[in-house]
């Protein structure tokens, strides 16, 4: 049954235009267009349109979502479908109506005669740096969907990890709030009560009930700014940490943290590792792959060494040497390297300590979630017990003067 698609496209005279076409698949209005004499530019359904008005990060692709796609376009080079056909299915089938989007115009761009990885490289909000010269090196070597498999495995991984922390830290983001609910509770509605009790008995207050009591009156009296003050802290924050400088801080403190230091490093680690071993398994050069790690680490500690690295590699020097100079790479890193080097198996060596820090990660956010609990639990005690006492302090002295 033919459906009604929106088409973009551009005359003889290289203006742009637009309008409907019915037709029974893409294909056949891409065919339509160019016996028109017209550059198709992007061709979509009608109805397609939809999906997009619900996204709430406009311009972005789940990890789930590119997982399934690599996995898929894998499985669909490695059965001998073209690249276009291939292109063209994904499109239809995928979940995510901007991957959607953007798949129709990079099929468009390889049958103009682009490559895949330079299609995609117009893309970076989907296809990221990693991902397009991991491409580029399968299109070279012949081998695309092993590289595309290996994508899919590296996007797995990335994501299970992601899980992993988050659930580390669902529980006390969850207590925290909790516990500023709780003292803001006691401080607009219990402590007021106290502080007209005290005004009628007079006298001397103990430090730690004025100063309960001033934060209350604080609170009930500017609550307005105190939300405000909050919310420009925090755009202000944010704007900060995305500069070098401001990144550079919080990464050294996220590792330096007590309980969720070393998680944050062997998360780094990990990282690190698979990415540069996938890289360099699948062809990229050495150079250019610690390039693309240095990026996408996510860490600025890691960067900085990698950047060593790179700058080590470029004067014919080793990997693993720069490394040592690093804190944060343990020496068991650093040796597992220089022994990939003299065997010439750096990518392997790469994958099992990769494999290594995974394992870590795991048994280490089962450990936190162990531990945390009761600590969560004595702060919040801690918090409200605190309260108690200072709001009962004045009690005890007027007991004690009655006696």
């Amino acid at each position: 049954m033919p459906e009604t698609y929106l088409y973009k496209a551009r005359n003889r005279e290289g203006k742009e235009i637009s309008g409907e076409l019915q037709a029974d698949s893409e294909a056949l209005v891409i065919q339509r267009l160019r016996e028109m004499a017209y550059v198709p530019i992007e061709v979509n359904k009608k109805n397609a349109g939809l999906k997009k008005e619900f996204s709430f990060r406009p311009g972005k692709v789940g990890m789930k979502d590119m997982s399934i796609f690599s996995r898929q376009f894998a499985t669909m080079v490695n059965s001998g479908l073209p690249i276009l056909r291939s292109l063209s299915i994904l499109s239809e089938q995928t979940e995510s109506a901007e991957l959607a989007k953007v798949l129709v115009a990079i099929r468009l761009d390889v049958e103009q005669g682009s490559s895949l990885s330079g299609s995609m490289a117009k893309h970076p909000k989907v296809f990221d740096s990693l991902y397009t010269s991991m491409i580029r090196a399968g299109e070279t070597g012949g081998v695309l969907d092993s590289v595309l498999g290996r994508l899919a495995d590296q996007i797995e991984a990335d994501l299970s990890l992601r899980q992993r922390i988050k659930s580390a830290m669902t529980y006390p983001v969850v207590v925290l709030v909790m516990v500023a609910g709780i003292m803001a509770a006691m401080l607009l509605v219990v402590v007021p009560q106290f502080k007209a009790i005290y005004a009628s008995l007079g006298g001397k207050l103990p430090l730690p009930t004025a100063i309960l009591l001033m934060m209350s009156a604080t609170l009930i009296k500017y609550w307005w700014m105190v939300l405000l003050g909050g919310f420009v802290f925090f755009q202000l924050f944010k704007r900060w940490k995305k500069t070098d400088a401001g990144q550079e801080v919080v990464d050294r403190a996220k590792l330096r943290a007590p309980v969720f230091g070393p998680l944050f490093q062997k998360v780094a680690l990990s990282r690190f590792s698979s990415t540069l071993g996938t890289l360099l398994r699948s062809g990229v050069p050495i150079l250019q792959a610690l390039e693309i790690v240095s990026q996408s680490v996510g860490n600025k500690v890691i960067s900085h060494a990698v950047d060593d690295v790179q700058n080590s590699v470029r004067e014919g020097e080793s990997i693993a040497k720069p490394l040592s100079k690093h804190a944060v790479f343990p020496p068991m890193v650093v040796q597992m390297l220089a022994v990939g080097e003299e065997t010439g198996n750096i990518d392997l060596m790469l994958d099992k300590v990769g494999t290594f820090y995974d394992n870590e990660v795991t048994a280490a956010v089962d450990s936190l979630t162990s531990l945390i609990e009761p600590l969560m639990i004595g702060f919040i005690g801690g918090m409200v017990g605190l309260s108690v006492i200072a709001l009962y302090m004045p009690m005890f002295n007027i007991i004690n003067m009655i006696k």
